[in-house]
C-alpha cells in the first residue's frame, strides 16, 4: 500500500504521451480529461504520502519529476500550437531549470540537498496546473474569456518569480551554512 503515490507518479507520467498526442490532434476533450487527471493525481499522491506515511526516497524524487514533466511539457504544446504565449511558457520552464541547475550546483559542491517544497513553490505548482487547465479549456470551449487568461498568466509569473527566488535564497543559504560550519572545522 505504501507505493501506492509512487504509482500515482508514475501513472501521471505516462499520461503525458497521450496527453501531448490529443494537444497535437486537436481532441479537446481528451486533452481536458487527460490533463484534469494528470492535474488531480498530483493532489492525490501527495495526499496520501502524507495523511498515510506513505513517503519513500523514490517518492521524494519522483513527485517532483512527474510534476516537472507534465509541466513543461504541456507549455512546450501550448506554446508551439499557439494557444498560450511563448513569454508565460518561457517564464515556467525558466524557473525549472533556475531551481534543477541550483540543485545541481548544491549538489556538486556540497552533497544532498534536503528539503521540502515551500509554500510558495506548492502554490506555484498549483497556479500553474490551474492555468495550463484554463488554457486548454479556452482553446476547446473559448471559455475563460482571453482577458481571465491574460490574468491568470501574470499571476502565474509572479508565482513562478517569487519560487524561484525562494529557492535561490534557500540553496544560498544552505550553501553559507555549509561554508561556515567547514570554516569552523
Amino acid at each position: 500500500m505504501r507505493h501506492i503515490p509512487n504509482l500515482i507518479c508514475l501513472f501521471r507520467i505516462v499520461l503525458i504521451a497521450p496527453l501531448l498526442l490529443a494537444m497535437r490532434d486537436g481532441h479537446q476533450v481528451q486533452v481536458l480529461v487527460l490533463f484534469t487527471a494528470a492535474a488531480v493525481s498530483d493532489g492525490l499522491d501527495g495526499y496520501l504520502a502524507k495523511r498515510f506515511g506513505w513517503t519513500s526516497t523514490l517518492g521524494r524524487f519522483l513527485d517532483p519529476a512527474a510534476d516537472k514533466l507534465l509541466l513543461v511539457s504541456v507549455f512546450i504544446a501550448a506554446a508551439w500550437l499557439g494557444i498560450a504565449p511563448w513569454w508565460v511558457a518561457a517564464v515556467a520552464i525558466a524557473r525549472d531549470l533556475l531551481i534543477a541547475g541550483g540543485a545541481l550546483i548544491y549538489r556538486l559542491w556540497f552533497g544532498p540537498l534536503h528539503g521540502r517544497p515551500s509554500i510558495i513553490s506548492k502554490i506555484n505548482t498549483g497556479v500553474q496546473m490551474a492555468y495550463l487547465l484554463a488554457v486548454v479549456l479556452a482553446s476547446a470551449t473559448g471559455l475563460p474569456p482571453r482577458e481571465a487568461l491574460d490574468a491568470l498568466a501574470v499571476v502565474m509569473v509572479l508565482t513562478c518569480t517569487a519560487s524561484g527566488f525562494d529557492y535561490v535564497s534557500r540553496f544560498m543559504s544552505r550553501a553559507d551554512q555549509k561554508l561556515l560550519a567547514t570554516d569552523r572545522s
